[in-house]
């Protein structure tokens, strides 16, 4: 298992890959909240959507 803290930053860096999240556009927090769910959630439905792969439990 991976300590803690590489899991966050496994996390920020998958951020990073949505552009509108690696600069800071946003004026407000509560739109940065939205930006960052918005991310996440393609990135699970994306990873969610893809089929199994062979030899993973």
């Amino acid at each position: 298992m991976l300590p803690r803290r590489w899991v966050v930053e496994r996390a920020f860096a998958w951020l990073m890959h949505s552009l509108r999240l690696a600069r800071d556009y946003e004026t407000l927090t509560a739109t940065s909240e939205a930006m960052i769910q918005w991310s996440m959630i393609t990135r699970m439905s994306r990873r969610l959507a893809r089929p199994p792969a062979h030899g993973r439990h």
